[in-house]
């Protein structure tokens, strides 16, 4: 029997447009760390939401990991094919009484200053949200590039959705439970959302993975380069210059004469000298 590796770590973008350099960076960033720990390295396409996902974001997706090196160690799953997984857990959730309806506004949560389950606007006509008990919870962990995490969690999440969808929060754990992911290393912006997946993981009693959070590349406007800030998408026919600006921005700056090497050479020569204190942990401009 092969033993299964003690690594293993994934890259999960969702369909909502096509990779831009910040994605680049996060995949390049969590396939270096599994790679030169020995793991594995996993896509996952996060494809819940069909309101907010663009005709043929997918593919464009996998055609850029592909061109660029990164290709994953299993086949691709996608969650929009695993929503009995999903169901599940919720019915796990539920036998444990840790999951109720609610039917609260925005507005209601905003004036109250978060939500719980005490206070909870629940009655029995219409579509109603499925939410997780752990408000008043805090969690503390140590993050690969952040240091000490202290989170106080003031507000129950949203599993599932009223209008019926699985919610990130939900999707995300149980995919991560199901894959045996071991380490997640992505962007910075996700961090404040950890605590709220930690205890997930424990109510569906599994271990929590050891997160890191990487540096996030910011836009002229001093916002994080995102698909919703209408990021410029990534030019697939340079893949080589694309990972080595990647890797100058992650703090690892390649000598000229790789700058003429495939994806393919270019991810070996940083798999072998990857470090994890050299990561430059300031977000800024792509130019900086």
């Amino acid at each position: 029997m092969i033993n299964a590796p003690s690594y293993i770590g994934r890259f999960a973008p969702s369909p909502t447009g096509p990779l831009h350099f910040g994605s680049l960076v996060c995949a390049v960033g969590s396939y270096l760390d599994a790679v030169a720990h020995g793991g594995h390295w996993l896509v996952r396409m996060e494809d819940l939401d069909p309101p907010r996902e663009m005709p043929g974001a997918a593919e464009r997706i996998l055609h850029a990991l592909d061109t660029h090196g990164l290709h994953s160690h299993t086949p691709v799953a996608w969650q929009s094919r695993r929503q009995q997984l999903y169901a599940d857990a919720l019915d796990q959730l539920a036998e444990a009484d840790l999951i109720y309806p609610c039917q609260c506004t925005r507005d209601q949560i905003r004036k109250a200053g978060g939500h719980r389950r005490s206070d909870c606007q629940q009655n029995t006509e219409g579509n109603s949200a499925l939410r997780f008990c752990c408000e008043g919870a805090i969690e503390s962990f140590e993050d690969i590039w952040q240091g000490s995490q202290r989170q106080d969690i003031r507000e129950d999440p949203i599993l599932k959705r009223r209008d019926g969808l699985f919610a990130y929060q939900l999707a995300v754990v149980v995919d991560d439970i199901a894959q045996g992911v071991t380490h997640v290393v992505r962007g910075a912006d996700l961090l404040d959302c950890t605590g709220v997946q930690m205890q997930l993981f424990r109510a569906l009693g599994a271990t929590p993975p050891q997160f890191g959070h990487l540096p996030l590349v910011m836009n002229e406007g001093g916002q994080k380069l995102s698909k919703q800030n209408h990021a410029t998408p990534l030019d697939d026919q340079h893949p080589s210059e694309n990972l080595v600006q990647a890797l100058g921005f992650l703090g690892f700056h390649c000598p000229q004469s790789l700058h003429t090497e495939s994806p393919h050479g270019i991810l070996s020569w940083a798999s072998a000298r990857w470090q994890r204190h050299q990561v430059d942990l300031r977000n800024r401009l792509l130019s900086k």
